[in-house]
């Protein structure tokens, strides 16, 4: 699946307490919920495009674009606060007003910490977590290797600079990714918001929990992580796993912070599995 055939998806709108919030949906089945991570030029599509037929062979696949994604709308930051409680409860907002029950939820990166506020802040809708490369702890970043992700410039050499951070270093990234995400983060729509975004995680510290809330999640949690990732390193699996009672692993060799676009089959398969098994 290539990302240039995002027009075989409909894009979908819903009124989310105000935000007009875009979606794609694919399949039928048990609901399989995907939030995307915060790198610039991020959206539900973008970031799932390469997993989205093979969960849809087997799940209700639904990609969501966060608010200040996408397109999604993107409230003035004067007037909203681009925080981690805002996105969790936009997106339980989204899941109760799609009519859910509960749902399997996927989060990579920013997306991880995302779905890990729904499901300990509204377990009633969350069945199970599957967090791959999940924010969430406080560890320290390697701020000079993370420099292309934090300090964006907006060109389409900066895009590239970002890509093979999140990448392992025998990725190929095709001129279609390149475009695709680029012209999402130029966007003038999320340009303002992704700034207020990049500055509350500066603000705040980093995205990260409480170890006490961390281990408050009593869903089944399958904590995915590339072998290779810079921006959540091996050991913040390691610690996730200690931290949640009802958790299981699963390494990915030669991975890096894309799992779901470096190796779908191989990611798709185990979380599948995963839900299928537990």
């Amino acid at each position: 699946m290539n990302i240039e055939n995002e027009s075989l998806y409909e894009k979908k709108y819903i009124d989310v307490d105000g935000i007009n919030t875009c979606y794609i949906e694919a399949g039928e089945g048990e609901p399989l919920v995907l939030i995307h991570g915060g790198g610039a030029g991020a959206n539900g599509y973008g970031n799932w495009f390469a997993c989205l037929p093979l969960f849809a062979k087997s799940f209700r696949t639904i990609a969501v674009d966060m608010v200040g994604f996408g397109l999604t709308d993107s409230p003035d930051p004067s007037d909203f606060e681009y925080s981690q409680k805002a996105r969790y409860e936009h997106i339980a907002n989204f899941i109760k007003k799609m009519g859910l029950e509960k749902v399997n939820l996927v989060g990579n990166s920013m997306g991880g910490a995302t779905a890990m506020g729904v499901a300990v802040e509204y377990p009633e809708l969350c069945e199970r977590l599957i967090l791959m490369g999940s924010a969430g702890l406080n560890t320290e970043l390697d701020i000079a290797a993370l420099k292309p992700v934090l300090g964006y410039d907006y060109t389409k050499e900066g895009m590239i600079r970002l890509i093979k951070v999140l990448t392992n270093d025998s990725f190929q990234i095709t001129s279609e990714m390149i475009d695709y995400r680029h012209a999402n983060s130029v966007d003038p729509k999320n340009e303002a918001s992704y700034a207020a975004t990049m500055d509350w995680v500066r603000k705040a510290g980093r995205l990260f929990y409480e170890e006490d809330y961390i281990a408050s999640v009593q869903q089944k949690t399958l904590v995915v992580n590339g072998k290779d990732d810079q921006v959540v390193p091996l050991s913040s699996a390691h610690k996730f796993l200690e931290l949640m009672d009802n958790s299981w692993g699963y390494i990915m060799p030669h991975c890096g912070h894309w799992a779901m676009i470096e190796y779908p089959d191989d990611f798709s398969s185990a979380v599948s599995a995963f839900i299928k098994s537990h």
